[in-house]
């Protein structure tokens, strides 16, 4: 095993299999429902001051003569490669994965090809998994989520970038395509965050898993539908859950959603939070960070869950568990975050008052019946990008954000510290399957090992010139640990 490597104290240790029998809330997705549901034109999300033309029309090549890329504009590179600088900087962990693993090359012949949000963050983890040899094809895994001039600057870095703000139905699966169907080119490992490219090749290019050595997924959506696909026997891979690892669910999840949330609200719809009765649907890790910044403004939060136990730690937070059509006309902003679907339903969108603003902090846009009303009794009227005004025949207006898609990603930024755990976890994972010899992972989903996740939280302490405390052999002997971990048992809640 490489130096730069974490070493196991157990060098069998495998990832640990995931029960098949999950003990959370229902996250029901059917597998042909994709993110890329939309009921607008493409255009609708780009400033009217944009080039118009689609992507898929110009003849586009990057200075070394490429054409193997479809962005908004090239010549945005420039602007974009600033973007992916900064964060960089806030990246610490990754940068040091890029030295310590640089000279071994640990995936030399990998071949990736991701779906994931395309961001400045997200351009960090394609150039470190290219300094470590993978070779990279990228889509994104959301309509709206792209930054057009990262997408310019990683296709001018000759990375094959298939994505821009704003795509059609349409152009989400061609661009998709583009990564996968090419000549000369076949993936041998998939990095996905919400399942749509795994369920792509299934259904177009199922020869391809041949050579496909396993899956890397890092959204619930995603994992809920490798857990179908396992159930059903139908997954031919091993895949690897990075939703469930203690670094993406604690960090990724609760302090990024956090933060985010109120950028996103802010941003799209300049409101005051103190005294607004919110009410958030679902109290996972997305829920408690989403309450717990709205608390801290001054809203009054309503929290909805069918889970007993995350209810319980609702009520101990100081939160009021109510069922959303107790309060659904009296509330001024209703916040999904479940994983599920119709959260929010025609129903609940006649009832709501005037002016309630309408979001989605979960990572598809199920959970919003956002098709109920495309009806001819109601009108639409676009105020701003990401913000639509529905209304009613009674003059009646609900404000729907990003049409019940991913508000942070969608409508403002998240915070890169947190996304660089998520990434560098992602890469581990990534280099995990890609080196693992025949045999140590089967056709079935694995989690992280909790040694890992403590690697990936050790890379990112000397930011804060945090100084952990060591062990004595006594101490350790006492405890029956191992000095160096992992310090907690695998069922350990954090």
């Amino acid at each position: 095993m490489p130096e730069w490597m974490i070493q196991f104290a157990d060098q069998k240790q495998e990832f640990n299999k995931r029960p098949t029998k999950i003990g959370r809330r229902s996250l029901s997705r059917s597998i042909s429902q994709s993110s890329t549901d939309s009921y607008s034109s493409a255009a609708s999300y780009t400033d009217s001051s944009d080039d118009e033309t689609s992507p898929r029309d110009k003849q586009q090549k990057n200075s070394k003569g490429s054409s193997d890329f479809c962005v908004k504009n090239i010549k945005q590179a420039e602007f974009g490669r600033r973007e992916i600088e900064i964060a960089e900087q806030e990246m610490p962990a990754l940068m040091a994965l890029r030295k310590r693993a640089q000279g071994e090359k640990p995936l030399a012949g990998a071949k990736i090809v991701g779906c994931t949000h395309i961001t400045a963050q997200t351009a960090v983890l394609m150039e470190t998994l290219g300094a470590l040899g993978a070779q990279c094809r990228w889509a994104a895994c959301n309509i709206y989520s792209t930054l057009n001039e990262v997408a310019a600057a990683l296709a001018e870095s000759g990375f094959p970038v298939f994505a821009w703000k704003g795509e059609s139905e349409d152009d989400f699966w061609w661009c998709i395509d583009r990564c996968v169907n090419v000549e000369g080119w076949q993936p041998n490992m998939i990095l996905d965050d919400g399942g749509d490219l795994t369920h792509w090749i299934y259904k177009k290019y199922p020869n391809m898993f041949k050579k496909i050595k396993g899956i890397v997924e890092e959204s619930v959506t995603g994992v809920h539908r490798l857990y179908q696909l396992s159930k059903a026997g139908k997954l031919c891979v091993p895949a690897m859950n990075v939703n469930d690892s203690v670094t993406k669910q604690k960090f990724d999840n609760l302090y990024c959603c956090r933060e985010s949330i109120l950028d996103g609200l802010k941003r799209t719809t300049d409101m005051m939070f103190g005294g607004k009765q919110v009410v958030v649907c679902g109290y996972g890790e997305v829920g408690k960070g989403c309450c717990a910044a709205l608390k801290a403004m001054g809203s009054i939060v309503y929290v909805t869950e069918i889970d007993p136990i995350c209810a319980l730690q609702a009520c101990m937070d100081g939160f009021r568990l109510v069922k959303l059509n107790e309060v659904i006309r009296q509330v001024d902003i209703v916040i999904t975050c479940t994983g599920n679907k119709n959260v929010v339903t025609r129903e609940h969108l006649d009832r709501m008052k005037n002016s309630c603003i309408v979001c989605n902090m979960g990572h598809s846009n199920t959970e919003i019946d956002v098709a109920s009303l495309r009806t001819p009794e109601l009108t639409w009227e676009r105020v701003r990008s990401q913000v639509d005004h529905v209304i009613w025949p009674d003059g009646k207006r609900i404000v729907l954000l990003a049409e019940g898609r991913l508000l942070n990603l969608s409508c403002s930024t998240v915070p890169t510290f947190v996304l660089s755990i998520t990434a560098t976890t992602q890469a581990l994972a990534l280099i995990e399957l890609y080196n693992a010899p025949e045999g140590r992972y089967k056709q079935d989903v694995y989690l992280l090992p909790k040694k890992m996740d403590e690697y990936v939280a050790s890379l990112h302490l000397p930011t804060f010139d945090a100084h952990l405390t060591e062990l004595t052999d006594e101490q350790a002997k006492y405890l029956g640990l191992n000095k160096n971990g992992p310090f907690k048992p695998n069922y350990y809640r954090y």
